[in-house]
């Protein structure tokens, strides 16, 4: 069993205690059985995303408020990716991403979580969170699970999506260089409506912003983005400050 599998559990356990809820209860409520659910408490088995998407109905939580992953640093100091080293980005264990997407003409936002992979020091794990909002708006979270890779220059997130396999997507964000809580990234993945290859241009930061027009403008392709996109068939994001 798994951290991650393990703290899922937990969660599920903390939170039907608290709404005073027996396992029995909740089993009837997503047709499983009660040793099922002893299972997904105790970290046993781990469980699939439809069956956590039921469970966060039932208990009436969000998914991200069962899957939000942040270790426990109460005996010895974390690690992080970054150590000794000044950029935020390097230190960080949350993040908040931000694209605009034209389709729905809506800003969207994700939470992103870090946490170093148990018994492998120096190897990094992290959870997506994506808020969506359809053009009729509805409401829902789309999960996903990934690996980070840190360098002097690009911090590499590769992420599943939980509801869809098929959809892994890549994320590049820039490691600034000077100190400041934002910075500039690429979410290459697959368009859910029509499941055509896509790319977002994507505003990363260390606290959360407010979805104002000026925000919404540093989400959105300059430009000078596209004039060197038809000179050099690449689409390419720049590091650009505030």
């Amino acid at each position: 069993m798994s951290d991650f599998t393990c703290y899922v559990g937990e969660q599920i356990r903390q939170y039907r205690k608290a709404g005073k809820m027996t396992m029995q209860e909740l089993a009837d409520a997503i047709h499983k059985s009660r040793a099922t659910i002893c299972k997904y408490e105790s970290g046993e088995i781990s469980v699939d995303i439809e069956t956590l998407y039921e469970i966060s109905q039932v208990l009436q939580v969000s998914i991200s408020q069962l899957t939000t992953y942040l270790p426990d640093a109460v005996n010895e100091p974390v690690r992080f990716p970054g150590w000794g080293k000044k950029s935020p980005f390097f230190q960080a264990r949350r993040l908040y991403l931000y694209f605009y997407d034209g389709r729905y003409q809506r800003t969207k936002d994700g939470v992103i979580d870090i946490y170093e992979k148990k018994g492998e020091p120096g190897k990094y794990e992290a959870t997506l969170t994506i808020c969506s909002v359809s053009a009729n708006g509805r409401s829902s979270e789309i999960f996903y699970i990934g690996r980070v890779l840190y360098s002097d220059m690009l911090i590499r997130f590769s992420f599943v999506n939980q509801y869809n396999p098929l959809e892994e997507d890549l994320l590049y964000i820039f490691n600034p260089l000077e100190l400041r809580d934002f910075t500039m990234g690429l979410l290459c993945g697959i368009s859910s409506a029509d499941l055509m290859p896509c790319a977002f241009k994507c505003v990363i930061t260390l606290k959360p912003q407010e979805h104002t027009e000026s925000f919404r403008h540093q989400l959105l392709f300059t430009k000078k983005d596209l004039k060197r996109l038809e000179q050099l068939n690449m689409l390419l994001v720049d590091n650009m400050k505030k």
